[in-house]
């Protein structure tokens, strides 16, 4: 049994294959366009999970795709009838429903065959059930509580209920115009950043200040006594106007969200990057924050009041947020926590095709997904062609020599680019498509900034470190496989990491098994054994782009940028003085 599950016409459109109820591939379309969140239409995520797949297009059983034009009919004609925002969105929506009906069509033309040689049975999957098949399907809990956040989604902003076994049932949403997605977004345009997916950014910024203006945004959301939550639509433009955004391939364009009341309420707004971020900005960003922290634990404490369950399985965009994440445990009554590396939209291709798989046609469940790995990789010949194209020297190590090698020249203080196996899904790099450095060093994060990622200086930067280490740097110890969750570092340990270490005395850290990453992990030891520290500073293997996916980027990178050592597989090519 082949289901492909795809995201398209939309943001970070994706793919992913599942065979047998075991994911084999999953990757965003942006990996091989190199166009951040690209809406294009996913073909050549299709083209590289059918071949990781061992797979021809006509041998797939179920194609799924992560949004249904039929759900929530009622919603949609009533905005669409009641407002003009409503029917110019109406209009502009049009065109991509359409085009999400014939998808079979586009998939047959984009392989080279007729329709009619496409035998598989096309499944529209609601957005916000893609996100929490996601999450739940391929988690190791046979029952949980299930939540999804994001922006919005077939007109829903949130969804939860209860997965067990096979079946997923859903107790309540949020819809339109509501939206905790929204109320993050218009804060994040309001504060002067607004591209596609900024909202990490203000995340960072928001340690910087106090939540001086927490009652403020208290009125901007309120929350339905954990029941959900509704904004004042005084404060948004989104249900007045409509929101511009462009899903015809490309980067996604999103119009602003945030209305005047903003203004009114908390100042003038920063409309130029080159306008200097004040103390106001951070406070207002710290209130947000604090406000969706609020919001979100707010309902899962009803939710576990209401389940009694100890697990809980989250999607969304909102679940990226990892300083709400790392409260979860000690803050809802939930004990475990299964948060998929992909739970933005890029990952509603593999909900798609769990939810069919399990949900629509039966099937028992058996994988879980325990690690990000799931996109191209590449031989060492390849690796080799890309180095011997760009004239860089290298030399050839086994995986001991290689792993002390490259600990060695972490702990001298330099800049490892790291390229191994297969690429990771989803938007962090986990130790195959990284840049690693000493987190020792207190001056490394503006030297990476100054040398290699040029991103803005209240960003911080990952610590990795071996999940059985954990307990002894962290204030948590509960895993975090996928920087998915924020812990406070050791008051004892702050001054021996104090790179990744954020100026609120947290990390956004990654967890490290053997048995995940092997040779990510060993590094990571063999740094440990010469330093003392069990910890490497990790960033994603790019400038401004999206990961690196080949070896030609890694190079390109690398003489791009004024990184030190360069390691593709076990090629080690060293920069010269």
């Amino acid at each position: 049994m082949k289901v492909l599950g795809i995201n398209a016409y939309h943001g970070d459109a994706s793919a992913a294959l599942v065979v047998d109820g075991e994911l084999v591939a999953a990757v965003e379309e942006e990996r091989f366009t190199r166009v951040k969140h690209d809406t294009s239409f996913p073909l050549r995520s299709i083209r590289y999970c059918l071949e990781a797949g061992n797979a021809s297009i006509d041998e797939i059983d179920h194609i799924a795709l992560s949004r249904n034009p039929r759900a929530n009919l009622l919603r949609r004609a009533s905005f669409a009838v009641g407002s003009r925002a409503g029917r110019r969105m109406a209009r502009d929506r049009g065109a991509s429903l359409l085009k999400t009906l014939r998808a079979k069509a586009t998939i047959a033309e984009g392989m080279g065959i007729r329709p009619v040689r496409l035998p598989a049975k096309v499944h529209f999957v609601e957005h916000h059930l893609a996100h929490i098949a996601s999450a739940f399907y391929v988690s190791p809990f046979d029952q949980a509580a299930v939540l999804s956040l994001d922006g919005f989604g077939d007109m829903v902003s949130a969804m939860w209920g209860v997965g067990r076994g096979t079946k997923l049932r859903i107790h309540g949403e949020v819809g339109f115009p509501h939206s905790l997605g929204v109320f993050y977004t218009a804060f994040t345009q309001y504060l002067g950043f607004p591209k596609y997916g900024d909202e990490y950014k203000v995340m960072g910024l928001a340690s910087y200040g106090e939540p001086e203006f927490l009652d403020d945004t208290r009125d901007v959301v309120r929350s339905r006594d954990g029941r959900g939550y509704e904004l004042d639509l005084r404060y948004f433009r989104h249900h007045l106007d409509g929101v511009s955004m462009t899903w015809n391939g490309g980067p996604p364009e999103l119009g602003p969200v945030w209305g005047p009341g903003m203004v009114e309420r908390f100042g003038p707004a920063r409309t130029s990057r080159d306008e200097p971020i004040e103390d106001r900005h951070q406070n207002i960003a710290s209130s947000m924050q604090r406000r969706l922290e609020e919001v979100v634990l707010g309902m899962l404490r009803r939710l576990h009041e209401r389940t009694g369950l100890e697990a809980l399985c989250m999607a969304g965009g909102v679940a990226l947020n990892c300083v709400v994440n790392g409260k979860i445990r000690h803050e809802t009554g939930f004990r475990d926590l299964y948060i998929q590396p992909a739970a933005y939209d890029g990952g509603t291709s593999l909900g798609a095709a769990y939810y069919t798989y399990h949900q629509l046609l039966g099937r028992p469940r058996g994988f879980v997904m325990d690690h990000a790995y799931l996109g191209p990789e590449f031989d060492e010949s390849a690796c080799r062609r890309a180095l011997d194209g760009a004239g860089i020297p290298f030399r050839r190590l086994e995986d001991r020599e290689l792993v002390e090698a490259a600990a060695a020249a972490l702990a001298d203080g330099k800049i490892l680019g790291w390229f191994q196996g297969r690429m990771e899904f989803g938007p962090r790099a986990l130790g195959n498509r990284s840049i690693l450095a000493d987190p020792r060093r207190a001056e490394m994060k503006d030297v990476l900034n100054a040398r290699i990622k040029h991103r803005e200086p209240f960003r911080p930067f990952a610590p990795s470190i071996l999940e059985d280490a954990t307990g002894d740097w962290f204030e948590d110890d509960y895993p975090s496989p996928y920087m998915l969750l924020t812990y406070d570092v050791k008051k004892s340990r702050v001054d021996d990491i104090p790179a990744p270490t954020h100026v609120d005395g947290t990390g956004r850290l990654q967890t490290v098994r053997r048995d995940q990453n092997s040779l990510y992990y060993d590094l990571i030891e063999a740094f440990g054994d010469r330093t003392g520290v069990p910890v490497v500073l990790n960033t994603s293997f790019n400038e401004n782009e999206p990961i690196c996916c080949t070896p030609e980027e890694a190079v390109e990178t690398f003489t791009r940028t004024r990184m030190d050592v360069l390691v593709l597989g076990n090629l080690v090519a060293e920069r010269d003085g």
